[in-house]
């Protein structure tokens, strides 16, 4: 792959990752590539995805130095781009990042020469009644802790009939999108369609639509299921819901999550892989849908993804079934997986 500009974005709380950011820089001078820092973590105003994007220069490479938050907000930079992701390691989990502070030099260096593979993961997007907000002297209001309770907000139109189908957003999410109770004294009550049909009015700390690649991430912490990123699907997942059904539904990659906040319910904070996009009032709706982009993980190492399910979380085989003997770690059989076995025909069929 021709390398011309590599966006880069930085943990700058973590000393490893500023003296490993260096490294990269260091390697784009020496290999007359352009290196622009951008999404930094500094005083910068909130800019949208077209912004960061249009600050990354069009870059081919946007590289992400930190942990897998980190490489959540370099994905939403190089999606709309169409950028390779290639994440560095110098968090505590890393299910997304897998290039060691040891080895960023040499991957660079392989996805310069092309010895790399692409992970296409699917991403989320979202369509809204109406523009997102964040509301101003939001930030300390969630910093401090609730004040006085406050009346219901005004509930705006949101029917079909006077919206449609909403304004697109430009958001992407690699993770999952969560709706969620903005004040700790009044839930979050919605109603929950899929494919346009109510499928059930949820009161609830949160609700979670994720990715398969967020189905090890908030979605799994509330009791959902663990997805292999191979997989294009829908998690939709309760938090706390005040009812009896608090299972999760794996839906197609072809349905839509719709939620509409409910005439009485408290406000709802909407975030994208962690970041708060808005609020919604009583009578707003989102519709959450898979994005027609994805994002272009590059892996220069071979990713097995129950490995590090295994490792991550800390696995470990059943004593009791040790006790009864142990296995080999792989069963790989030399030939390829024979043919299905012809099935006998009913007598008198040709």
């Amino acid at each position: 792959m021709s390398i011309e500009r590599i966006g880069l974005v930085t943990h700058g709380g973590r000393e490893a990752a500023v003296s490993t950011a260096e490294d990269v820089r260091r390697w784009a001078v020496d290999h007359g590539v352009t290196c622009a820092d951008i999404d930094v973590w500094g005083g910068d105003p909130r800019r949208s995805p077209a912004e960061e994007a249009e600050r990354a220069g069009r870059s081919d490479l946007i590289v992400t130095v930190g942990g897998d938050g980190t490489f959540l907000r370099g994905s939403r930079v190089a999606i709309p781009l169409g950028a390779l992701i290639l994440g560095v390691n110098v968090g505590r989990v890393g299910f997304l990042t897998d290039v060691s502070v040891a080895e960023v030099c040499a991957a660079l260096d392989a996805v310069r020469s092309g010895s790399y593979q692409v992970d296409a993961r699917m991403a989320l997007t979202l369509r809204a009644s109406h523009p997102l907000e964040v509301p101003e002297g939001l930030e300390g209001l969630l910093r401090y802790g609730r004040g006085p309770v406050m009346p219901c907000p005004r509930l705006r139109p949101g029917g079909p009939e006077d919206v449609g189908w909403g304004v697109p957003l430009e958001v992407f999410g690699l993770n999952d999108v969560v709706f969620e109770k903005l004040a700790r004294d009044r839930q979050a009550s919605v109603a929950v369609y899929i494919d346009g049909r109510q499928f059930a009015s949820y009161s609830a700390d949160a609700l979670i639509v994720g990715s398969p690649t967020g189905s090890t991430a908030y979605s799994f912490a509330a009791g959902g299921p663990i997805l292999s990123p191979m997989l294009d699907a829908l998690i939709f997942t309760p938090v706390a819901p005040h009812m009896i059904f608090n299972r999760s539904l794996v839906l197609s990659v072809r349905q839509s999550v719709a939620v509409r906040v409910l005439e009485r319910s408290g406000q709802v904070a909407l975030s994208v892989d962690g970041q708060l996009a808005g609020v919604l009032d009583p009578g707003d709706w989102v519709i959450v849908h898979a994005a027609s982009q994805r994002a272009r993980v590059a892996r220069v190492t071979r990713c097995d993804f129950l490995t590090q399910v295994r490792t991550r979380f800390g696995l470990a085989d059943s004593e009791a079934a040790l006790a009864d003997g142990g296995s080999p770690p792989d069963y790989r059989p030399r030939a390829p997986l024979p043919p299905e076995p012809a099935q006998p025909r009913p007598a008198g069929e040709a």
